[in-house]
């Protein structure tokens, strides 16, 4: 038997990505929590592994020439994982290629532009005093639609972004399946819609997605999260 990775993971977009990645490569894997409402990322046993201070990040007792390896940032660790199990991650350099471009994609655009919708959307108005800014929040709710509408052209022709079922998906769906928090209308985008019900039927997909939600708080409330996360750490 395989001997476990160690992923270091917060019920987030990003950490999304990996448990997802995990269960569907049927690979073992501890769940050593990070929580990044409490500012656990800033902790120097963390920062030795991942030391952006972000994650997930995971560590591979069994990496490249059978030592181990500590790897930080999502798509880096989805590429690993693929090139490792040779899953999900195409069977030729073309077909890697084309993954590529969408992980890149996702993680340039749909990511970044996302999180902000979210932010100035959901948690800026919540904050105490109150940051509700009409120019962050359109600029990044045109932004997220304008990307979806390059997903459901993408996505008219195919069931999948880059070909088979791959990393690519598992980036983009854990972050498009906000589309209502980021006040997005799912019925502009029918092709993204069908994906994302497409995905989500997947029992990996259902596993990963639901690892730990439960320990999720809300940032609209939590003012010592908030402090953390959207300020200075202590």
């Amino acid at each position: 038997m395989k001997a476990p990775i160690d992923l270091y993971y917060w019920p987030t977009p990003n950490g999304h990505k990996i448990s997802i990645a995990l269960c569907e490569m049927d690979l073992p894997f501890n769940v050593k929590l990070v929580n990044i409402g409490a500012g656990e990322q800033f902790e120097p046993d963390f920062l030795r592994i991942a030391p952006n201070n972000r994650m997930p990040a995971i560590v591979d007792p069994e990496g490249p020439d059978g030592q181990p390896i500590a790897i930080f940032e999502s798509g880096a660790i989805l590429q690993y994982l693929g090139r490792k199990t040779g899953r999900f991650y195409g069977t030729s350099e073309r077909e890697r290629v084309e993954i590529d471009k969408w992980l890149m994609w996702q993680m340039g655009g749909v990511g970044p532009m996302a999180g902000q919708a979210h932010h100035f959307l959901n948690y800026a108005p919540a904050m105490e005093p109150p940051n509700d800014l009409p120019y962050a929040k359109d600029r990044y709710r045109r932004e997220v639609g304008r990307l979806y509408g390059v997903l459901d052209r993408r996505l008219a022709d195919r069931d999948y972004v880059a070909g088979s079922y791959s990393i690519a998906d598992m980036a983009i769906w854990p972050w498009a399946r906000g589309w209502e928090k980021q006040q997005q209308d799912i019925a502009d985008w029918p092709n993204m819609g069908a994906w994302l019900d497409r995905v989500g039927e997947r029992p990996a997909v259902q596993a990963g997605v639901t690892l730990a939600d439960d320990k999720r708080g809300d940032l609209t409330t939590d003012r010592a999260a908030q402090r953390i996360l959207f300020g200075r750490p202590d």
